[in-house]
């Protein structure tokens, strides 16, 4: 096996151009755990813990851009205000020493339908900005997970940031598992409301063959939701359809963690329970 350490993003390009096969390592949480099963040998790693540009991150107006090197830790540290959704997914990643090794950039690349950050990326409109030596292209979230563990990446392309909206509203994210991290979760919700534009986001995780939005939950709940007159509960009728419909989006499977149908009521609740508390935040 081949291991390539480039110190900038060029030579970086330049050697997945070179090498189409090298498997990108940054905090190494995941390649390393399949290298050492003997589950995945690739050729040649590209190591990018050297090419500091991707792990900055910047506001510029309405959009963020987080390097795909900004780790767990830094995400909940240093954006949790701005990217509370994001900020409460990453906090169920894994130990603290996963999370201060564990990259936004590499949750991506591995493309896991139980990724954490999925979902959050679906309900928030995130894009996935990916470059090779031809150049960058810009990738929507919904887009980007063709499916499990397969991605919308060129062989010869990285992921250099993710771009996601400044938010105006409340996020929220939840997860069920056998415990609230360090686990692989049997399914999760992320939300957000969208009060300017009366819209709602929703992002689906470990319920499908790929992470998903509930697109049809988006368009009963939005119009429905008294913007203009918040103070008071949300109708209960209200509430119980926008749970059914998320899970009537989901595509789960029977396996170890759970059966589809737990996983279909699970997220019901979830998506019960996220509304309310983002109802609550926004009043």
């Amino acid at each position: 096996m081949d291991f390539y350490r480039p110190d900038t993003l060029a030579g970086a390009l330049e050697v997945k151009a070179e090498h189409p096969g090298a498997l990108p390592i940054a905090g190494g949480t995941d390649v390393m755990v399949e290298i050492n099963f003997d589950t995945r040998r690739p050729t040649a790693l590209l190591d990018l813990t050297r090419i500091g540009e991707l792990t900055e991150w910047s506001r510029d107006g309405a959009w963020l851009r987080v390097g795909a090197g900004v780790s767990y830790t830094r995400l909940i540290a240093e954006l949790g205000a701005l990217l509370p959704g994001l900020a409460l997914a990453a906090r169920t990643v894994g130990s603290p020493q996963i999370r201060n090794r564990g990259t936004i950039g590499g949750n991506l690349g591995a493309a896991s339908p139980a990724g954490d950050c999925h979902p959050v990326l679906l309900a928030s409109g995130a894009r996935i900005e990916a470059a090779s030596l031809a150049g960058t292209r810009i990738i929507p979230a919904a887009d980007f997970y063709l499916g499990p563990k397969r991605n919308a990446l060129s062989p010869d392309e990285l992921i250099i940031s993710v771009l996601i909206p400044v938010r105006h509203g409340p996020q929220q994210f939840a997860k069920v598992g056998t415990r609230n991290a360090m686990v692989i979760a049997v399914c999760a919700f992320a939300l957000e409301l969208r009060p300017a534009g009366r819209g709602v986001g929703t992002g689906i995780g470990s319920a499908g063959p790929t992470p998903l939005r509930a697109t049809e939950a988006e368009r009963f709940l939005g119009p429905l939701l008294p913007w203009d007159t918040p103070g008071g509960p949300l109708p209960p009728d209200t509430v119980s359809a926008f749970g059914d419909l998320v899970a009537g989006a989901a595509r789960p499977i029977d396996d170890v963690r759970g059966s589809a149908a737990y996983r279909r009521h699970a997220l019901a609740v979830l998506a019960r329970r996220t509304l309310t508390w983002a109802w609550q935040e926004y009043n």
